[in-house]
């Protein structure tokens, strides 16, 4: 393994994990910390570039380009006070207080940089989840996840590919070929289903003419639980539920998938769902290697259990945030969800308590706020629950109202990295652009 980087002098916060809560994280401390020399700020991730993840169903439907929405790391580092260093994560050695990094590699193969070892006084683990498939038969070799932009670049590819496929091939289309089946009606599955049922047909309208949307194309979701969207009010999983129906998606409530084939999905019950092409999108958990890391305390779904002020049980000066950690606050019996807003909320609270923690103060203790729910249907429909809107009363809204609500939060996202005056100038920018842009990615 490389040399530890050599430095001394100023404190070293590394976050690794570039999603919306480290990303936001290390701007912000380089803006504060990094810039005027207080600290050095360094931010781990293996990707080299960004993406909001509630934004991941839009680019495997093919409704947005990744190319306009990606944040590179390298750029922003130096814009913004902070140092980036790619590497996937493989170990932590909390005695030395260095974390180990895998060698990467370009799509040749050849090493791009070498194992190394990256330095910390203070370290924030942000690494999000990953899917999880509970060990179903089949998942890993036919079904594709949504957890990174390459896996939603990927399956957009898959879809395109498919629709060529139908379109050029001697014989008729069989059934199940442009069938696409979405395991798992959480808010990425229910979101995914709806915007591929408005863009596959849009692919094919675009001179695929042997495929017939009506006979040959079909957008099933599956859930194991009574009723879609289980983590939200009752009455906005009814909404959704009315929309879906109205526009052709079928749903399969209390269904529990068995096997994944490549000719289409197993349920326990006995019937079989034909479909070619598979997302799973069904419960999370955190990153296999974080099990039991460093000696950390983990949960049985890789989870770091942390105190009321975000550190681990065992190390104070490692914080997690975000999906990967675990909290349970005083007066609930059940976990802070693994949701954006916890993540986003989780991130604020440390831009100022990792500045405390420098100069030896002590640190407050996280409190959580459900501001409610939002589910974004495409073009269709956007509805959703606010929470404690109206007199501690929730409130179900839904329309253009609601759209608005649901992209605000992507400008806020945006607004934390790059400030109002570019967001702005990137949001005319994506507008004039989509005008001679086709609406749906074709390739």
């Amino acid at each position: 393994m490389a040399s530890v980087e050599n430095e001394s002098g100023l404190h070293r916060v590394v976050v690794v994990g570039g999603g919306a809560a480290g990303l936001q994280l290390v701007t912000k401390l380089g803006d504060k910390l990094g810039r005027g020399k207080r600290a050095h700020i360094t931010l781990v991730d293996r990707a080299r570039t960004h993406i909001w993840k509630p934004l991941l169903h839009e680019v495997a439907a093919g409704s947005l380009d990744v190319g306009h929405h990606a944040v590179d790391y390298l750029h922003h580092a130096h814009m913004h006070g902070f140092r980036y260093r790619i590497g996937r994560m493989t170990g932590l050695d909390r005695d030395a207080r260095t974390v180990q990094l895998a060698a990467s590699h370009d799509a040749e193969g050849r090493e791009v940089t070498p194992e190394r070892a990256v330095p910390y006084d203070t370290l924030v683990m942000a690494v999000g989840s990953t899917t999880n498939d509970f060990g179903t038969t089949g998942v890993a070799e036919h079904a594709i996840a949504l957890d990174t932009q390459e896996q939603a670049v990927r399956f957009h590819q898959r879809l395109v590919n498919a629709s060529l496929r139908a379109h050029t091939q001697v014989g008729p289309v069989r059934p199940g070929q442009l069938h696409v089946t979405v395991i798992g009606a959480g808010a990425t599955g229910t979101e995914l289903a709806a915007e591929l049922h408005r863009t596959l047909r849009h692919v094919v309208s675009t001179g695929l003419d042997k495929i017939d949307p009506g006979k040959d194309i079909r957008i099933t979701l599956v859930e194991a639980a009574d009723r879609i969207l289980p983590a939200v009010p009752q009455r906005l999983s009814a909404e959704v539920m009315q929309l879906l129906n109205k526009i052709g998606v079928d749903v399969r409530v209390k269904a529990r998938v068995t096997e994944v084939r490549a000719d289409g999905v197993q349920l326990a019950d006995g019937t079989f769902i034909p479909s070619e092409l598979v997302v799973w999108a069904a419960g999370v958990k955190a990153p296999p290697f974080l099990q039991g890391i460093g000696g950390l305390e983990t949960t049985r779904t890789n989870q770091l259990v942390v105190t009321p002020t975000l550190q681990t049980t065992r190390d104070p000066d490692i914080f997690a945030i975000g999906d990967c950690a675990y909290l349970v606050e005083a007066g609930s019996d059940t976990p802070v969800p693994p949701r954006a807003q916890a993540a986003h909320q989780q991130a604020s609270h440390l831009i100022s308590q990792i500045p405390a923690k420098i100069a030896g103060k002590p640190l407050k203790p996280f409190r959580y706020k459900d501001f409610g729910s939002l589910v974004s249907l495409g073009e269709y429909s956007t509805v959703g629950s606010l929470m404690g809107f109206v007199r501690g009363k929730n409130m179900l809204i839904a329309g253009l109202f609601a759209r608005m609500m649901y992209r605000s939060l992507y400008k806020m996202h945006e607004r934390a990295l790059h400030g109002t005056a570019k967001t702005v100038l990137d949001t005319l920018a994506r507008a004039l652009t989509r005008r001679t842009e086709p609406r749906v990615k074709l390739h």
